[in-house]
C-alpha cells in the first residue's frame, strides 16, 4: 500500500464550507483507506490505499460531494513525494524566524506554475520569495507587511484561488511524518 497526503482546498474557513473532520475520516474508511489520520481542522489526511493517484482524489471529491453537499478542490501526493519536496525547499523557507511566514502552495491539476505567475505577477523583491518545485511554489513573506506583498491578496482572487491550496511549513512538516 502507499501512504497518501489528501490536501482539501478552502474548507472551514471562515465558516464556510464545513466539513468535519470526524466524518470525512469515516468517509476516507468507508472508501477503503486504512490508518487514516485527518490533521487540524483545514482538510488534512494521512491514509493508506492501493487506489493511485488519480483515482484517490477523484473518489474522495465525489465522497465530500456525496457526505457534505460540497464541491471541493482535492490535491493529493505520495506522503514519500511531500518529503522529497520538503527536502527541496530552499534555504531560507521553513526556518524559526517568527517574522517570516512560509506557505507552500500546491497547484490543483491541471494549473501549471506558469499559470500561477501569470495570475499572481511578479512576487514583491523586499516583503516576499518564492521557489516554483514542479506541482508546489515555496512562498515566504513578512508577516508584519503581508498585506503589502504582491500574492498574498491575489491568492484568495479568481482566477487562481480555485487552482491552489496552500499549507504552511509546520503543517507540512507533520503530514510528512504521519
Amino acid at each position: 500500500m502507499t501512504r497518501w497526503i489528501a490536501l482539501l482546498r478552502g474548507v472551514n474557513v471562515s465558516g464556510k464550507n464545513k466539513v468535519a473532520m470526524a466524518e470525512w475520516k469515516a468517509g476516507l474508511q468507508a472508501m477503503g483507506c486504512e490508518n487514516v489520520v485527518t490533521y487540524l481542522n483545514s482538510g488534512n489526511a494521512a491514509l493508506d490505499t492501493e487506489k493511485d493517484r488519480e483515482m484517490l482524489a477523484g473518489e474522495i471529491a465525489g465522497m465530500i460531494k456525496e457526505r457534505f453537499g460540497l464541491e471541493i478542490p482535492v490535491y493529493v501526493t505520495e506522503q514519500a513525494e511531500l518529503r522529497r519536496l520538503l527536502e527541496q525547499a530552499p534555504a531560507w523557507w521553513g526556518s524559526k524566524d517568527q517574522a517570516i511566514y512560509d506557505n507552500l502552495i500546491f497547484l490543483l491539476p491541471p494549473c501549471t506554475g506558469e499559470e500561477l505567475y501569470a495570475a499572481l505577477g511578479a512576487p514583491h523583491p523586499e516583503l516576499e520569495q518564492t521557489f516554483p518545485c514542479g506541482e508546489a511554489v515555496f512562498w515566504s513573506f513578512d508577516r508584519q507587511k503581508y498585506q503589502k506583498t504582491n500574492w498574498w491578496a491575489k491568492t484568495a482572487q479568481e482566477p487562481i484561488r480555485e487552482r491552489i491550496t496552500i499549507r504552511t511549513a509546520g503543517t507540512l512538516r507533520k503530514l510528512a511524518l504521519l
